[in-house]
């Protein structure tokens, strides 16, 4: 595994890419820190506590494994579909209002995959249809090519069929695409779609099992190597 500073220098080190496939939340917005916020104050409300380690092993799922997931955890009872959706109400007005942090980097690597003439897609466990509306409302749509949500495969990641299905949208083979994620489910997804990884910690930095799947680690660079 290589470790980088730079995001854009990450993705260049891919000489033979033709296309890069986007995580989005974590990755292209800060929207699991936000969205984790949003859903411990509803999960609150109904008397449930969420930790930050339930939340970081739910990272990447979506559909019946995140609902088996937050039923394991908090009980049969739990109004998975209710909680979740006032979250993402909460994590919308926000978006539609104040609007959502563009993370580190990101632009400036979409413009040059632009520049490029290089594919770019985005394979999200958000819908498809939310995952448009924030793509719009930062102004960056247009940089890609396709877009994957979670309601359009059957399996969600840690299963490839995500990111197979984003590079067989953009016309690509697996091994000329590059994933950018950021959680521990999406790398395991990438790897199994036969897709090299550069993975971009988040909110967790990944298990030393699956850093050994990642084939580029970007971290920020301490303040006196700027």
């Amino acid at each position: 595994m290589r470790e980088y500073h730079n995001l854009l220098e990450a993705a260049q080190s891919f000489e033979n890419a033709w296309g890069f496939i986007f995580d989005m939340d974590g990755l292209i917005f800060d929207t699991e820190r936000l969205f984790m916020e949003q859903l411990a104050v509803v999960m609150a409300q109904r008397g449930y506590r969420l930790s930050r380690e339930v939340y970081c092993r739910s990272l990447g799922l979506t559909g019946k494994a995140l609902e088996k997931l937050m039923l394991t955890e908090y009980g049969a009872d739990y109004p998975f579909a209710e909680l979740g959706r006032k979250a993402r109400e909460h994590v919308d007005a926000i978006a539609a209002t104040v609007g959502l942090e563009l993370k580190p980097d990101i632009v400036t690597l979409l413009q040059w995959i632009r520049r490029q003439g290089l594919k770019a897609a985005v394979a999200s466990s958000t819908r498809s249809d939310i995952v448009e509306r924030y793509l719009e409302g930062a102004g960056i749509r247009d940089y890609f090519s396709g877009i994957v949500g979670g309601e359009m495969v059957e399996k969600s990641k840690p299963e490839p069929d995500i990111f197979l299905k984003a590079a067989q949208l953009c016309g690509l083979k697996p091994e000329q695409a590059v994933v950018l994620e950021d959680s521990e489910n999406g790398i395991r997804a990438a790897v199994a779609a036969g897709i090299p990884v550069i993975c971009v910690p988040d909110l967790k930095m990944p298990e030393d099992e699956v850093r050994k799947m990642v084939n580029i680690m970007v971290t920020p660079s301490l303040p006196d190597e700027q």
